[in-house]
């Protein structure tokens, strides 16, 4: 791995051995579950019943057809990311809504508001929330009647949480199915990731169907069809960044970055990477992303500093960069820095547009694990870090008034052509794979490699995976609550597993410079590390709130996520692994952090709510961290 940037910034070894010791002492051979067989391709049917499916609770609807096969399947790539895009909305209703398990194999979702109700075929009830779900009917339609498509779905819905938001959400929707139809069309005619990606790069561009419970995953309001064929991650998409040159006068800045020893300014670190660039004497260059470049010339303020001489057009210059799975950062294999670019696009929930506090956060950050923090840490984790983010570049007015959508993030590239980095994210999302037919995920695939090659059952692999997962990501992040009092906002898009050429994990980084809790009780041992601190970065929470979003991003999103992909993936039985979390949060509660009291003492958390924070239409971006989103409280799977 490339080091860190700086020595004394006590970076954890560059290089782990493979490893192969079995951890704990699970017995997962004897809760052994077969797994059942995958529908081969050529047998596709057609995933809807022939008839509206039946509820025994509700004999005025048609018995159902037999389990079908999987409708992500589907020879039409409409078809099957119209699947997906119904899946996510009804995991977001179940989730949102706590609704318990249907008492046989079909879901009733009511819809008092429109007189009706959804009737939905159940394939694979999660105790976790990763639910699969077959196509939806309207309770007493036609039996010749389709069923319900996800603009649909999505209307439906919306009228019952009496937002007015619903139509909006009904067009993201559209918008994210049409999106993910082209992503399954195009991976499965080229499956294989490019040449020029490295191993990093290739789990960046993997997340097909996005988010399994955000209502519209894949929606870029903003992004024309021929952009979005050379901006997206999943179209294997890459482009010479466009660049502006900034006068020093209104130039703002910050860096961290030490290159043995030296501080290195963030306008050098760019200029690294420009080579040939022509720029104005007394300017620094400033890398943008191409549509950004574009979409600012209609801003009033950053038009009236092109007026003034104190931003020049440079253009489009250099070599491609790639776009990593948020879309706004990019990547170029080999580099030492990656780019999280200002992008007004809404993606999801949020326009990604820098904040400058965020830019303070990161840096700061940085600045805090200087303390001789990070050597703690990696004392006692030494396969995991924060992938750091050093330095920054921003413009403001001449009065000094902050420019937005200028504002550019340089992340330290940590990783090596064949470090094998991946997000949670990435690791359980399904995808086309060159010579297969269906899609699978690399989990499935690590963990059908293993089980093969040492002769265990894939639950046994799947439970020893897990609980080393535990151990090399889990652990460390706990660590770094319990000491130093910082929780990190680590859902599955932020968390990258470290995996060994057998595909076991041995560590992790973190990445994000918004996502940081710096507890309000620990504000006094903080200020006394590194003066100052949360100052300008807006970074210290209420233990409450504190607690309740590490609950939700740590062990709701990413560990229940997990549990809940190993589940609906057929690979290991969801309650044997939530009772290994468990017992892990048991034997981690003398660390300190409070989150495993909070997740064992809790029969109801508290959880980000993705759709009616959508109908809420809140940007998440965008004030107090306590009212970014909608919350509701469910059921704790570990109480269940």
């Amino acid at each position: 791995m490339n080091p860190t940037p700086t020595p004394e910034a006590d970076g954890p070894p560059p290089s782990h051995l493979p490893e192969s010791e079995a951890l704990g002492g699970l017995a997962v051979e004897a809760t052994t579950v077969p797994r059942q067989k995958e529908t081969p391709h050529d047998l596709w049917h057609a995933s809807r019943p022939a008839s509206p499916p039946q509820s025994s609770a509700h004999p005025e609807a048609p018995t159902p057809a037999a389990p079908a096969a999987d409708p992500l399947d589907h020879p039409d790539p409409l078809r099957a990311a119209d699947a997906a895009g119904v899946e996510n909305l009804l995991r977001c209703w179940v989730r949102e809504n706590d609704l318990p398990r249907p008492a046989g194999p079909v879901l009733r979702v009511p819809l008092p508001a429109s007189g009706t109700a959804l009737l939905v075929p159940v394939r694979h009830w999660s105790a976790t929330g990763w639910h699969r779900f077959g196509p939806p009917a309207l309770e007493r339609a036609p039996a010749a009647a389709p069923t319900a498509d996800a603009v649909t779905v999505a209307a439906l819905l919306g009228r019952e949480a009496g937002h007015h938001d619903g139509a909006d959400m009904a067009g993201r929707v559209a918008d994210s199915v049409r999106r993910t139809a082209s992503f399954i069309e195009e991976r499965r005619r080229r499956p294989a990731a490019p040449e020029e990606a490295d191993l990093f790069l290739t789990a960046e561009q993997s997340l097909l169907l996005g988010h399994p419970l955000h209502p519209s995953p894949k929606s870029r309001e903003g992004l024309t069809d021929a952009e979005a064929r050379v901006y997206s991650p999943e179209l294997y998409g890459s482009f010479p960044l466009h660049w502006v040159a900034a006068d020093r006068s209104v130039l703002a800045t910050d860096s961290a970055w030490t290159d043995q020893g030296r501080p290195v300014p963030a306008a050098d670190l760019v200029a690294r990477h420009a080579p040939g660039l022509v720029f104005p004497e007394h300017t620094v260059p400033l890398p943008l992303h191409p549509w950004q470049a574009r979409e600012l010339r209609s801003r009033p303020e950053a038009a009236a500093l092109f007026d003034a001489g104190l931003l020049h057009d440079l253009g489009p210059h250099g070599a491609p960069w790639h776009p990593t799975s948020s879309v706004r950062t990019v990547h170029r294999p080999g580099t030492d820095l990656m780019l999280k670019l200002s992008l007004g696009v809404r993606i999801t929930n949020s326009r990604r547009e820098n904040l400058r506090k965020e830019l303070h956060r990161g840096v700061e950050v940085h600045r805090l694990l200087r303390t001789g923090l990070a050597r703690e840490w990696h004392a006692a984790h030494p396969g995991f870090d924060i992938v750091r983010d050093p330095a920054w570049l921003a413009v403001d007015t001449p009065d000094g008034a902050p420019v937005h959508g200028l504002d550019v993030m340089l992340r330290h590239n940590p990783f090596g052509r064949y470090d094998d980095a991946v997000c949670i994210a990435g690791l359980t999302a399904p995808r086309p794979w060159p010579g297969r037919t269906g899609l699978r995920s690399r989990l499935a695939d690590v963990v059908h490699r293993l089980a093969a090659a040492t002769g265990r059952t894939t639950t046994a692999v799947a439970a020893e995976w897990f609980l080393r997962y535990l151990e090399r990501v889990v652990h460390p992040v706990l660590w770094l609550d319990a000491h130093a009092g910082v929780a990190l906002e680590a859902h599955q898009q932020n968390t990258l597993v470290l995996l060994d050429p057998e595909g076991w994990p041995i560590g992790g980084r973190y990445r994000d410079n918004q996502g940081y809790y710096f507890r309000e009780s620990h504000r006094t041992a903080l200020d006394h590390r590194l003066p100052g601190i949360g100052s300008v970065s807006d970074t210290f929470v209420s233990d409450a709130v504190t607690d309740e979003r590490f609950a939700y991003y740590l062990g709701i999103n990413n560990v229940f996520g997990l549990i809940g992909a190993f589940g609906s993936q057929r690979l290991a039985d969801e309650q044997m692994l939530i009772d290994a979390f468990r017992r892990f949060l048991k034997s981690v509660g003398e660390l300190g952090s409070p989150f495993p009291a909070h997740l064992l003492g809790n029969s109801r958390l508290r959880c980000k709510a993705n759709m009616l924070t959508r109908l809420h239409g809140l940007d998440e971006l965008v004030g107090p961290v306590d009212t970014q989103s909608v919350y509701v409280t469910i059921s704790n799977p570990l109480h269940g």
